[in-house]
């Protein structure tokens, strides 16, 4: 589906997430909540190419699109009037994927 989206619309963004998506589990990203925090501002769509977890503190919200969350970094992102997205659903609101940042 990234693959395809990728090419209809040009993103290069879909087919890099694609291309991360396929390498083994053990090699998918974990991306802590002081990191989202430290390298987002307020209002940004942040994509991370696997799980948040909930380390550390967000303090201004952002829309963070993931393939899993902890439960404890979706409470976290909520309470600070954050979104918690899956990837379908960014790539639904945004299917160029422009001004989204890739951390991880």
């Amino acid at each position: 589906m990234l693959r395809r989206k990728s090419r209809e619309n040009q993103a290069v963004i879909w087919r890099d997430l694609a291309e991360r998506l396929a390498k083994p589990r053990r090699k998918r990203t974990t991306v802590n909540i002081s990191r989202v925090n430290r390298y987002a501002e307020e209002g940004d769509e942040v994509l991370v190419p696997g799980k948040v977890l909930g380390s550390g503190l967000l303090d201004h919200p952002v829309k963070v699109a993931a393939l899993d969350f902890s439960d404890q970094a979706r409470s976290k992102i909520l309470k600070a009037k954050g979104q918690c997205l899956s990837i379908s659903e960014l790539l639904e609101t945004n299917p160029k994927g422009t001004n989204v940042k890739v951390i991880g």
